[in-house]
């Protein structure tokens, strides 16, 4: 694909998205309309596996942030697309915009576009290296730990299946012993220039797929890729604290850089299973204890658990029902030494069944508090109204 014929495609659109939609709303689009129009799915379908290759393709851009930032600033110096420009009687030539040359002038708004486009192409423009160093692409994966690892911190295997630097040719795509050549047709620039109508254009070598070299006797694990996809194991440390859809980043674990460029970065979504009893708010720890009618009213001590141990309440004679109780220390423990509180709710437990001398009891102690009135608010209001 070309540069014009890239920067004219509305990948947004593709996915049905807007162009200020996050990462992740890119992502689920993509991922069902993936389901939707995989070949799999729709055997026999040409107009599904035509749309599937296009939002595959668009995905590829704008679902990775670095790609996106330079597609969409490229849009932007475009006005969404090349069709339009070159108005005079010889147009002008988007080669040396993906060159690097300023086409307007020392301060025109094309100078270095070539990084910007050549960056998405998975290259560079003529004028600069094309075994110019380009950091990996970053992976996404996920864990799933129990609320105690999530509060005390917790070390995880993490497998994954991902691009990695191939061990054979330690990356140059040639078989030991051997070494990749300059390409002769672009003179390793990666990039042809070719004129079209009333201006020039500069797309990918396609002898050497943009790469600048030539593999004459590919390397037999990874094919002349210089990148072979491989299992691995990573011990990954989850920090106390940690919170339920938190990211954490692992520098440089995620996909090979290509000619000696850094690796991307590994970001671990971590999935927090509930406790049965304990909740979390920021860094507190929550409990709702259930206590009898009795208990408020009279008074009485309570023995609640902690996160580490346990601690006695005293709850006074006449608590109210819904009452928090905050026990100071008892909660989450950051890597910096903060640590939240404990919040102990009381909260009354009313019995499905009586015995007959809970009953009995009960009515009697209805008769013996008649005179009082637990709403004198709302029995004002009442009264008021009726008047």
């Amino acid at each position: 694909m070309s540069a014009r014929d890239w920067i004219d495609k509305d990948f947004y659109r593709e996915l049905g998205v807007s162009s200020s939609a996050t990462d992740a709303d890119i992502k689920k689009a993509y991922r069902k309309l993936a389901r939707e129009l995989h070949p799999d799915a729709n055997p026999g379908d040409t107009e599904a596996e035509t749309r599937f290759k296009a939002v595959s393709e668009a995905y590829g851009v704008i679902g990775d942030p670095e790609k996106r930032k330079q597609y969409d600033e490229a849009r932007r110096l475009f006005g969404g697309g090349l069709r339009g420009f070159g108005g005079g009687s010889g147009g002008f030539d988007v080669g040396d915009i993906f060159g690097g040359a300023n086409a307007q002038g020392a301060s025109g708004s094309f100078s270095g576009l070539g990084d910007i486009l050549g960056g998405l192409f998975g290259r560079r423009g003529q004028g600069s290296s094309a075994g110019r160093p380009r950091r990996g692409a970053d992976v996404d994966t996920e864990v799933r730990i129990d609320f105690l690892e999530a509060v005390r911190g917790a070390t995880v295997p993490l497998r994954l299946s991902s691009p990695s630097t191939c061990g054979t040719c330690n990356g140059n795509g040639a078989r030991p012993g051997t070494s990749p050549r300059t390409c002769p047709t672009c003179n390793g620039a990666g990039l042809i220039t070719r004129s079209q109508g009333a201006f020039a254009f500069s797309e990918p070598c396609r002898d050497c797929r943009g790469t600048g070299r030539i593999v004459d006797d590919p390397c037999p694990e990874c094919g002349g890729d210089g990148v072979s996809t491989k299992s691995r194991t990573l011990t990954v440390r989850i920090p106390p604290g940690v919170e339920d859809d938190q990211k954490i980043r692992l520098a440089e674990q995620g996909e090979p850089g290509q000619n000696g460029g850094h690796a991307g970065d590994l970001y671990v979504r971590v999935h927090v299973t509930p406790h049965a009893v304990f909740g979390r708010s920021g860094n507190d720890v929550t409990l709702t204890v259930p206590v009898t009618f009795q208990e408020l009213a009279l008074g009485t001590t309570l023995t609640v658990p902690t996160l580490d141990g346990k601690v006695s309440l005293r709850v006074a004679p006449g608590t109210a029902n819904g009452r928090v109780f905050r026990v100071r220390g008892k909660g989450v423990v950051k890597r910096d030494g903060a640590a939240g509180d404990l919040l102990v709710t009381v909260q009354v437990s009313v019995p499905s069944k009586l015995s007959d001398e809970a009953q009995a009891a009960l009515e009697e102690y209805t008769k013996a508090t008649s005179g009082q009135d637990p709403r004198p608010e709302l029995t004002a209001m009442l009264k008021q109204r009726s008047d």
